[in-house]
């Protein structure tokens, strides 16, 4: 009973962090682009190569693994290049609250409708899961509900979809 609690735990844990990785990535992205201390270009070719270099390391460090020379394909890479590319145009246009609503909601209507697609049948209380999560973004922008810029909305949609997609 107690290595299941623990294992539980750990995947609560990780999933936490991750999602405090991915709010992290919003901000930091939003804060870079903010003052224009640098340009989306350069900021995205850093992410990309920065990313890269670091896959390769963590590779390398696990020589005992299996080789992932086959694991990847083009429409992958394209698919993270596309989302980083208007992931940085997004947030020279938009709040990161704003931007990581919109693409975390893109994100995971693309991959809902991806596992719709291929067969995938949600259950009862997962679908139950969407509806309270969708409610709740609804309801936190209430107070405050603007449009954001259609561009800037356009872009970061394109980058939810892309990232969905990857």
């Amino acid at each position: 009973m107690m290595p299941a609690m623990f294992e539980r735990l750990r995947i609560i844990a990780l999933t936490a962090l991750t999602m405090i990785a991915f709010a992290a990535n919003s901000l930091l992205c939003r804060a870079a682009l903010r003052g224009g201390a640098i340009d989306a270009a350069m900021f995205t070719a850093i992410r990309l190569v920065s990313g890269a270099i670091v896959l390769v390391a963590i590779t390398q460090a696990r020589r005992d693994a299996p080789p992932v020379r086959s694991a990847g394909s083009w429409r992958a890479a394209a698919s993270l290049a596309i989302y980083a590319i208007a992931f940085s145009l997004a947030y020279l246009r938009l709040a990161a609250s704003t931007g990581a609503l919109i693409l975390f909601g893109a994100a995971q209507l693309t991959m809902i409708g991806g596992g719709l697609v291929r067969g995938e049948r949600p259950t009862v209380r997962q679908w139950i899961g969407f509806a309270v999560a969708a409610t709740g973004l609804v309801m936190l922008n209430l107070p405050s509900l603007e449009a954001p810029p259609p561009a800037g909305a356009a872009l970061m949609f394109a980058a939810g979809v892309t990232w969905g997609l990857y």
